[in-house]
């Protein structure tokens, strides 16, 4: 299935299916290299994730210790509670000393299910029905973590911890501990670039709880994608996405208190944690690399062993083929053994078809000269049978017997010129038609013309070339044709007697043969008629259209035949 695409010049280069099939080799090598370093750089994404992890994890420690301090303590305290909350007044010592004896929080209360709080180291009763903290359904049955920006009971910004109080596996009411905000300020790194842009703490309805910037600035921050109440999962996660300013940013989100607080990182894109280092990043091309290095050795190593000696051994074989030399400096010791095989090969090869061709040229040039002679002599012969038959005529007794005679002799004089223009070629296997005819047709007026006559012969030749088998019927029908011409030429109507003939080339591989002549008072005589058999006999002989019309007296013959530019199959028998 390959082959017609290999056929193409350039990918039916041996370079070019060397590399293509050391390429297929090194395929499966490279697809596990490439999948290891796959491995590798996810392996280095999830390590620079898990620094980010652990360093938000690092810089939220604070928030941590505090709130779990806090929910820790809520947890132990409900259990005193639970004793005193029905005695108001020492319920609230027992909170006011604990307030006092920790030192920072800012409110610490028991509220029961109807809202009201009469226990807290306020020692003043609320009601916070309206409460948002009231209202919310979690507070009675989960632990929960909430911002506010003015403390109903603490008229401050605090962070508020709830946990449920159960009685009998009812629920009685949520205590509570409210913290000042700016208590659950993250430690400061010691190294700048390992600090985030901002750091933000929110609970599972997405409400922000504290950040280390201002509430409008922590907003802009945010990712603009992803909610903050869909980041509440139980897993780690780093993701990227855009803030409100359409800044691409990095976000790494930790539980802080299972089921209850979240800390959310926020870094630039091009942050030094997220960047793996240069070994991690050469091993993604590495693969690449070595393909390239592997294919560069091999078309190397190809052109330099084969490729070149190769071409090298082209220009020999086309210097041969154009001008017959053969090279003058053959391979050295440095090439593959192969390619002086092939060499040798070649200069064997090169010196048989020397030896062939000289053989061969030779013959031909005898198989000339020896048609060359045959021609001679048959020419010479038909000469001195046309010298027979001229001294013959002088003997013949009546003007009809030399006629005869001269019509004969006027035949064979035409097979003389014949055989005389191609023993003259050097080719002898094609004549030029137009100055054949041009000598038959001079030897043909020098017969049959009178001196005095007064007819008027023009000619029209172009240079066409005819093979030998139909130079001779041409010859023949021409001096037929002319022959019958001057026996039947007269004056005509106002008009001096004329003869015109022309050989004409009218297409790729056809001419046109026209003789025509004024006709007079000798038309009607009586003859043998074996003139115009030997004309159709000739015509039929050269395949061509043989037409002899005639137009207002004058009579025209035409003769449309082939003219093949390729020479006729000889045949040895």
């Amino acid at each position: 299935m390959t082959s017609g695409f290999l056929r193409n010049s350039l990918f039916g280069s041996l370079a070019f299916r060397v590399i293509l099939f050391l390429s297929l080799a090194l395929l499966p090598i490279g697809i596990i290299a490439f999948v290891q370093n796959q491995q590798i750089a996810e392996q280095s994404q999830r390590t620079a994730e898990l620094s980010l992890i652990a360093v938000t994890e690092q810089a939220a420690a604070t928030e941590r210790s505090l709130l779990q301090e806090a929910l820790g303590a809520s947890r132990a305290l409900t259990s005193v509670v639970k004793l005193v909350r029905n005695n108001p007044a020492r319920c609230s010592d027992f909170l006011k000393s604990y307030k006092d004896e920790v030192s920072k929080y800012l409110v610490v209360g028991f509220v029961d299910t109807s809202g009201m709080m009469q226990c807290s180291s306020t020692y003043q009763a609320y009601d916070l029905r309206d409460s948002p903290i009231v209202k919310n359904p979690k507070t009675l049955t989960q632990r929960t973590v909430t911002g506010s920006a003015s403390g109903r009971v603490s008229h401050a910004e605090a962070v508020i911890v709830t946990v449920p109080v159960f009685e009998e596996d009812e629920t009685i009411g949520f205590f509570f501990i409210s913290m000042a905000r700016e208590t659950l300020e993250a430690v400061e790194l010691e190294d700048p670039i390992r600090a985030p842009l901002s750091l933000v703490t929110f609970n599972t309805d997405g409400l922000i709880i504290s950040s280390e910037l201002d509430r409008d600035r922590a907003q802009t921050e945010l990712p603009a994608s992803y909610p903050l109440e869909q980041l509440t999962g139980p897993t780690r996660q780093v993701f990227t996405s855009r803030n409100a300013d359409g800044l691409e940013r990095v976000y790494a989100v930790i539980p802080l208190v299972e089921g209850a607080v979240f800390a959310m990182s926020v870094w630039p894109k091009d942050t030094a944690l997220l960047e793996t280092d240069f070994s991690s990043r050469l091993s993604s091309f590495l693969p690449i690399v070595m393909w390239i290095a592997s294919l560069v050795v091999a078309f190397w190593a190809l052109n330099r062993l084969a490729i070149a000696h190769i071409r090298k051994l082209g220009r020999q074989m086309r210097h041969f083929a154009l001008n017959r030399t053969l090279p003058r400096k053959p391979f050295n010791d440095g090439v593959p053994n192969e390619i002086v095989a092939m060499e040798q090969s070649f200069l064997g090869m090169a010196q048989s078809i020397l030896q062939d061709e000289a053989r061969l040229e030779d013959s031909l040039r005898e198989k000339n000269m020896l048609l060359k002679e045959v021609h001679h002599r048959v020419k010479n012969n038909l000469q001195l049978i046309s010298s027979i038959m001229n001294m013959q005529i002088r003997q013949a007794p009546t003007e009809a017997n030399k006629r005869v005679l001269q019509r004969l002799q006027d035949r064979i004089l035409s097979l003389a010129t014949v055989h005389q223009s191609l023993y003259q070629d050097n080719e002898m296997t094609r004549v030029d038609a137009g100055m054949l005819l041009r000598e038959i047709v001079a030897r043909s007026l020098d017969i049959g013309m009178e001196r005095n006559s007064g007819i008027k012969v023009t000619e029209d030749y172009d240079s066409i070339l005819i093979g030998a088998d139909d130079a001779a019927p041409l010859s023949l029908l021409t001096s037929e044709a002319v022959t019958n011409a001057l026996k039947y030429v007269a004056s005509g109507r106002g008009s001096k007697a004329k003869i015109h003939i022309s050989l004409k080339h009218v297409g790729e591989e056809r001419a046109v043969l026209r003789i025509m002549n004024t006709a007079g008072g000798n038309a009607h005589e009586e003859g043998t008629g074996l003139g115009s058999r030997l004309i159709q006999a000739f015509s039929r002989q050269l395949n061509g259209a043989l037409e002899i019309v005639d137009e207002g007296g004058d009579y025209i013959l035409t003769l449309d035949f082939p003219v093949p530019q390729m020479d006729k199959a000889t045949y040895d028998y």
